[in-house]
């Protein structure tokens, strides 16, 4: 545990900031596969809003400790879970359903 005490602060939130936002680039992956397929979305309500709920939940609690890795990233993913939300209601919306 040593090893990790001995890193700066600096470095920990640069290295969170790069994790966070590659995993904003994974949910625009999904963002822009999800509307480039014409087909109905396989991904549920629950699924997409329940991640909205976490990455809000992260985001707030950086504000609250002053975290700009966590704020910045889960800021920037909140934003990219919201676009996906809309997209597939979109396509619920307008894709017809099966009797």
């Amino acid at each position: 545990m040593d090893l990790i005490y001995g890193i700066s602060e600096n470095i920990f939130e640069s290295i969170g900031i790069m994790a966070g936002l590659s995993a904003c680039l994974v949910i625009a992956i999904q963002v822009y596969k999800e509307y480039k397929f014409k087909g109905p979305s396989s991904l549920s309500n629950g699924f997409l809003f329940g991640w909205v709920f976490i990455y809000l939940f992260w985001c707030l609690y950086g504000v609250r400790f002053n975290t700009i890795a966590l704020w910045l990233t889960n800021s920037i993913a909140v934003l990219l879970q919201l676009t996906l939300c809309f997209i597939v209601i979109k396509k619920s919306r307008t894709t017809p359903t099966k009797p």
